[in-house]
C-alpha cells in the first residue's frame, strides 16, 4: 500500500461502531455487545480492532475499504449477512473460522484479491451459507471456476448473481433451456443498494426476500426438487386414499 495513503486509513474503534451500529431495539443500550447491525461502508478502515465485542452482530457491512485480514470477526459467530466487496483480502480464514458461521447465509467478497481455491475449500465449512459472490477476483478467472465452487460449497444455492442449476451440479446432464443455467429465469439481484439510514428490521426483511426469491427460482426451474415435489404429493395422496 503507498506510504502517502496510510496517514488516511483508520482502525475500527468502539466509538466507531457504537456511531454506525444499530441495537435491535432503540431501547437497549448501545454497547458493542449489544449490537446487531454495523454498516461502515468506505470509512477507510485497514483493521478490524474491536469487532470481537460485537458478538451479537448480524447484518456487517464493511465494503468498499483497505482490509486485508478478517480474522477479527471470528467471535461475531451470529453473522447473517457480511458485505466485504472492494477490499484488498487476498487470503480468506481457514475452515474452523467459517465452520462456527453457522447463521450465515449471505456473503458478498467479489472485488477482492482472492486467489486460491484453497479458500473455496474453507468456505465449504460454512453449514447454511446460500449466496456468494466472487467475480472480479483472480479466483473467477481459473477454469472451471463456478463449477469448482458450486460442487464444493453443498448448501450455495446462487453464485455470483445466478442461482445455481441441476446441470451444473450433475455434471453432463443436458437440459432444455427453461432449465439451463445463466438464463433470465435464473438470474436474482441479492446485492439491492441499502440506504444509509436503513434499520436493522429493513435490512433483515431485505435478506429473507433474497432468500425467498432464490428458493422461488429452484422451486420452479429446479427438475429434481420438482421430481420430488410430485413425488411427495403423490404419496401423500396415495396415503390419504
Amino acid at each position: 500500500m503507498e506510504e502517502e495513503f496510510l496517514e488516511y486509513l483508520v482502525c475500527v474503534s468502539e466509538k466507531l461502531l457504537l456511531e454506525y451500529g444499530q441495537t435491535a431495539d432503540e431501547r437497549d443500550a448501545k454497547k458493542l455487545r449489544n449490537l446487531v447491525m454495523v454498516r461502515l461502508h468506505a470509512h477507510f478502515l485497514y483493521d478490524l480492532r474491536s469487532m470481537p465485542y460485537c458478538v451479537s452482530l448480524k447484518i456487517c457491512d464493511l465494503s468498499c475499504n483497505f482490509l486485508t485480514n478478517i480474522d477479527a470477526l471470528e467471535y461475531c459467530i451470529n453473522l447473517i449477512k457480511l458485505d466485504l466487496h472492494n477490499n484488498q483480502v487476498k487470503l480468506l480464514p481457514g475452515p474452523m473460522f467459517w465452520r462456527y458461521m453457522k447463521n450465515l447465509q449471505l456473503l458478498y467478497l467479489h472485488d477482492n484479491g482472492i486467489s486460491t481455491l484453497e479458500d473455496v475449500h474453507s468456505l465449504s465449512f460454512c453449514p447454511n451459507l446460500i449466496a456468494l459472490t466472487l467475480y472480479n477476483t483472480p479466483l473467477c478467472l481459473k477454469i472451471a471456476y463456478r463449477h469448482i465452487v458450486v460442487n464444493s460449497i453443498f448448501s450455495l444455492k446462487a453464485l455470483d448473481y445466478y442461482v445455481i442449476s441441476d446441470e451444473e451440479i450433475t455434471e453432463g446432464w443436458r437440459l432444455p433451456e427453461k432449465y439451463k443455467p445463466f438464463t433470465l429465469n435464473f438470474f436474482v439481484d441479492y446485492y439491492p443498494l441499502s440506504g444509509k439510514d436503513t434499520t436493522f428490521q429493513e435490512e433483515m426483511k431485505t435478506v429473507r426476500n433474497i432468500i425467498s426469491k432464490i428458493n422461488h427460482v429452484l422451486i420452479h426451474h429446479s427438475p429434481i426438487l420438482i421430481i420430488q415435489r410430485w413425488i411427495r404429493g403423490y404419496l401423500s395422496r396415495k396415503t390419504w386414499w
